[in-house]
């Protein structure tokens, strides 16, 4: 019977840690509140992360002069549509351009996303992104659960499958 017991064990432990293996450059963080984030979209609309609550939130930071980010917000839109707002929101945010940059580089890139503008960079100075592109993953309770700094291939299989996992835990 220990043997079973002591089996059982060593099986479900292994399952934690499998459960725990992150893509590649995806940091698991300590799960302190996400900072505030009101602001507007291109439209004008106002869009505060107080009201997201109760789904998983990919929060991406980035700018146009981004290298990085040129090339990352095209893979950010083709996984977009593959998720249900109720399971995993969308929320990307330009630092410190203006509106005429942003819709001009979205335009260029024929990008069909509206994206929020923090156009004094307050916002992002209280989420403190080391560099952009910067992606943080906040859980449905409002806590920083992960993060990503540089450039992620979203759209491949191995980021698909983690971000398609969240609505799991």
């Amino acid at each position: 019977m220990r043997m079973m017991i002591a089996l059982f064990v060593l099986l479900f432990s292994s399952q934690l840690l499998a459960d725990e293996v992150l893509p590649r450059g995806i940091i698991k963080l300590d799960g302190r509140n996400a900072p505030a984030l009101v602001l507007n979209n291109l439209d004008g609309e106002s869009w505060d992360i107080k009201k997201a609550r109760g789904h998983w939130l990919f929060v991406h930071f980035w700018a146009s002069w981004c290298g990085p980010c040129r090339k990352e917000m095209p893979r950010i839109q083709a996984i977009q549509d593959q998720f249900d707002k109720s399971e995993l929101e969308f929320v990307v945010i330009n630092t410190s351009e203006s509106e005429d940059t942003v819709f001009t580089f979205l335009a260029s890139i024929q990008m069909d996303i509206n994206p929020l503008l923090d156009r004094d960079g307050q916002v992002t100075e209280r989420w403190q992104p080391r560099g952009l592109p910067s992606t943080y993953i906040v859980d449905p309770a409002g806590k920083l659960r992960y993060l990503a700094l540089g450039g992620r291939k979203w759209n491949s299989p191995e980021y698909l499958h983690f971000l398609k996992s969240l609505s799991k835990r």
